[in-house]
């Protein structure tokens, strides 16, 4: 016999592969139940409520998503300023991380709104990308690198969201451009 935590993790993982693929428009507790091959109320004997399950899915999203940007660029590799904005615009832009950036920027555009709980994941999320770009950047100065890594995450999220238009030019345009003034004034 399976235990309940067994379960729930595999629960959990078919409401992170739902809301990877569908977004957060669909996620009623009907469309959840459903995606996780259970009922409504068997999906609350696991959860306490819907926010819970978003909070603990989304986690366990925005960790898939850190391990594949671990598996992509290790944490003991540094880079300048120019090379690691480089690195992730073209991370961001594979269809394998397209799901997880489309998926932010809804969590994002939540979280502008002031809607829990996405205020506190994208808070959250905001600041483990902020971390990670700060562990892979070559530059000496703590407070230059923690200033570079924000930079890092705004352009990125930035042209994640821009991608779809102008057929991704307006993106890969100003990702280039602020590589070009990176490698001018940090190298």
């Amino acid at each position: 016999m399976i235990d309940r935590e067994t379960r729930r993790s595999e629960v959990e993982a078919r409401l992170a592969a739902h809301v990877l693929a569908h977004g957060l428009s669909r996620t009623s507790l009907r469309d959840l139940a459903r995606a996780a091959g259970t009922s409504d109320r068997m999906l609350l004997y696991y959860f306490a409520d819907k926010a819970e399950i978003l909070g603990v899915v989304l986690a366990r999203i925005a960790a898939d998503m850190a391990a594949l940007l671990d598996g992509a660029l290790p944490s003991a590799e540094r880079l300048a300023p120019a090379d690691l904005l480089a690195r992730l615009g073209a991370m961001a832009g594979t269809a394998q991380m397209r799901p997880y950036m489309e998926l932010w920027s809804e969590i994002a555009a939540g979280a502008a709104r002031g809607e829990a709980p996405f205020d506190a994941i994208a808070d959250a999320i905001a600041a483990g990308f902020r971390d990670w770009a700060d562990a892979r950047l070559a530059v000496a100065d703590d407070a230059a690198r923690a200033r570079l890594a924000a930079l890092m995450i705004v352009a990125v999220d930035g042209a994640a969201l821009l991608a779809p238009m102008a057929g991704g030019a307006i993106a890969r345009d100003g990702l280039g451009a602020l590589a070009d003034l990176l490698a001018r004034y940090c190298s």
